[in-house]
C-alpha cells in the first residue's frame, strides 16, 4: 500500500498529538538557554494538578466563622449559612473557619492533617500593594480578570507575558526522571499548556474507564505491527534529508508507538472512585502511578481538570452550580488520596488545585439567578501524605469592600482580592518538594527572585 506524506501526517497526528509535534518543534527552535539535566532521582514522587476551569468562588469555599458577620453582610444571597459550615481550627491564625458543606471528604483529610489551604494566591508579576495597584505604580499581571489569560498565567507560572511552556513541563525538563523514554508528564484532560516543556512533551491519555492498553492505540491497529507501511514511512520521515516538520512528525509517531507498547497492562485499583469526569481522570492517574516501575519513572506529573466554575448566575449556596461542582472535587480528591494509600505512595504524591481566579465577594444578579463576577486572589487545596496539613499558608484577606486587599475602590468596590502569595511561590514550593534544586528554580520560574519566600513550607 502506498502512503502519501499527507496520509502520514494525518495518521500519526491522532488529534492533539499533531499539535504537540508542531509545538514541540517550534519550541525547540526557540529555546535559547540549554537546560542542565539534574542527576536522576532514586526515589519516587508525583505531582497532580487539578485545574478548576472557569474561576472557583473561593469566598464560598473557605469561610471565616469568627468573622462571619462581615462575610455575610457583603455576600448577601450568596452567604452559606453559618450552621452548615464544616468547622476547622487554623493554628497559624488562632481562628475558626469553615469549609463549604459540599467538601466533606476534604474536611476529613484536613482533620487527618493530610490537607492544607494556601490562601489568597494568584498571578503576580511582583509583590503588589493596593496603593500601588490603584496608582498604577507597580507591575500588574497582563490581562487581569480574563479567563484565558489567567488560565495561561496559572499554568505557565509567569505573569509578565505569555510564554509557550508550562511550569509542569519545565519541571519535567529539569528533572528528566524517565529511564525508559516514557513521558514524565501526562495529561488526562487533553493537550494543555501546563504540561508542555522546552524539550519534553507530555503524553495525553484518555480518562477511565478506557483501559490503558487501549489508550494510545492507532486507528488502524495493523500500523503498530513490525514491518507495517506506517513504520516504514516513519523511518523515511526520520531521515536527516527529510524536512524538519516531517522529522518532528516522525519523532512523535515513533514515540507514540513506544508509549502505546509500554501501556500493555491495565492495573486494578480497588479504591472506589466516583463516576464523574474528575473521578475518572484521577482514577486513570492512579493506574499510571501503579505502573511507575514498569514504565521506568521516578517522577510523574499529571494534569486533570473540571470545568463549569464560571458562575455568573445560578451559583447557589447549597443546591446550585458551585455546590454540585465542589462535591465532585471533594469526592474525587478523597478517593484519589485513598488510592495512593492503597498503592503505598501516599507520602510520595501531592495533589493541588488551581483555577482562573476567585469571584467577587459582592454578588452579581439577584434571586435564583444570583452569581458572582471575575476576581483575582483565591484559596487552594494541597493534599497528600507529605503535606503539613490542618493549617493555612499565606495571609487570609480582609473581607471588606475598599479594604486593604480590595483591588476595587469607591462605590464600585466588589471585593476582588489582590493576592499576597504569587503563583510562583505556590508552584515553587511544590517544585522544591518534587526535587528541583534551588539553583534550578529560576529556570522553571523566571520571576521567582522577585519574591522573598520561594518556599511556603506546606510540604515536608
Amino acid at each position: 500500500m502506498t502512503t502519501t506524506r499527507r496520509d502520514f501526517l494525518r495518521e500519526i497526528g491522532c488529534g492533539a498529538l499533531t499539535a504537540t509535534a508542531i509545538l514541540t518543534g517550534a519550541r525547540d527552535l526557540m529555546v535559547m538557554n540549554a537546560l542542565a539535566a539534574a542527576a536522576a532521582p532514586t526515589d519516587y514522587k508525583a505531582l497532580v494538578c487539578i485545574f478548576l476551569f472557569g474561576g472557583n468562588d473561593a469566598n464560598n469555599t473557605v469561610i471565616p466563622v469568627d468573622g462571619y458577620a462581615d462575610y455575610a453582610a457583603t455576600r448577601g444571597a450568596l452567604a452559606v449559612p453559618k450552621e452548615q459550615l464544616l468547622s476547622i481550627s487554623v493554628p497559624s491564625t488562632g481562628a475558626t473557619f469553615g469549609f463549604h458543606p459540599s467538601l466533606t471528604r476534604l474536611h476529613n483529610l484536613w482533620q487527618a492533617h493530610r490537607l492544607a489551604v494556601v490562601t489568597n494566591v494568584g498571578p503576580l508579576a511582583a509583590p503588589l500593594t493596593r496603593q500601588q495597584y490603584l496608582n498604577n505604580t507597580g507591575p500588574k499581571p497582563y490581562q487581569l480578570f480574563s479567563h484565558s489569560d489567567q488560565q495561561t498565567e496559572w499554568q505557565s507560572g509567569y505573569a509578565t507575558r505569555p510564554i509557550p511552556t508550562g511550569w509542569g513541563g519545565r519541571l519535567a525538563d529539569v528533572v528528566q526522571a524517565s529511564s525508559s523514554g516514557f513521558p514524565t508528564a501526562a495529561s488526562l484532560a487533553g493537550l494543555t499548556l501546563f504540561s508542555l516543556g522546552a524539550r519534553t512533551s507530555p503524553v495525553t491519555v484518555p480518562p477511565a474507564p478506557t483501559p490503558l492498553p487501549q489508550a494510545l492505540v492507532l486507528q488502524r491497529p495493523g500500523d503498530m505491527t513490525a514491518g507495517s507501511s506506517f513504520r516504514q514511512v516513519l523511518a523515511l520521515g526520520a531521515a536527516p534529508s527529510s524536512p524538519l516538520l516531517v522529522q518532528e512528525a516522525a519523532d512523535v509517531g515513533t514515540r507514540l508507538l513506544a508509549n502505546s507498547q509500554a501501556l500493555n497492562t491495565d492495573p486494578s485499583i480497588a479504591t472506589p472512585f466516583p463516576n464523574t469526569s474528575l473521578g475518572n481522570q484521577l482514577k486513570q492517574a492512579a493506574k499510571l502511578m501503579a505502573l511507575r516501575d514498569s514504565l521506568g519513572l521516578k517522577r510523574q506529573i499529571f494534569f486533570c481538570s473540571l470545568g463549569g466554575f464560571d458562575t455568573h448566575s445560578s451559583q447557589g449556596v447549597t443546591g446550585g452550580t458551585q455546590p454540585d461542582l465542589l462535591t465532585m472535587v471533594s469526592d474525587a480528591m478523597g478517593a484519589f488520596y485513598d488510592a495512593t494509600v492503597e498503592l503505598g505512595i501516599a507520602s510520595q504524591v501531592t495533589a493541588f488545585t488551581m483555577s482562573d481566579f476567585s469571584r467577587t465577594l459582592k454578588p452579581a444578579g439577584s434571586g435564583g439567578a444570583v452569581g458572582s463576577d471575575h476576581a483575582w486572589g483565591s484559596h487552594h487545596f494541597v493534599m497528600g501524605g507529605a503535606v503539613a496539613g490542618g493549617d493555612f499558608y499565606g495571609t487570609f484577606p480582609t473581607l471588606a469592600l475598599n479594604g486593604p486587599n480590595d483591588a476595587d475602590s469607591g462605590t464600585g468596590a466588589r471585593g476582588r482580592w489582590i493576592p499576597t502569595v504569587a503563583v510562583d511561590q505556590y508552584a515553587a514550593t511544590l517544585a522544591l518538594w518534587f526535587g528541583v534544586s534551588p539553583t534550578d528554580l529560576p529556570t522553571v520560574f523566571p520571576n521567582i527572585g522577585r519574591f522573598a519566600m520561594p518556599n511556603l513550607s506546606f510540604l515536608s
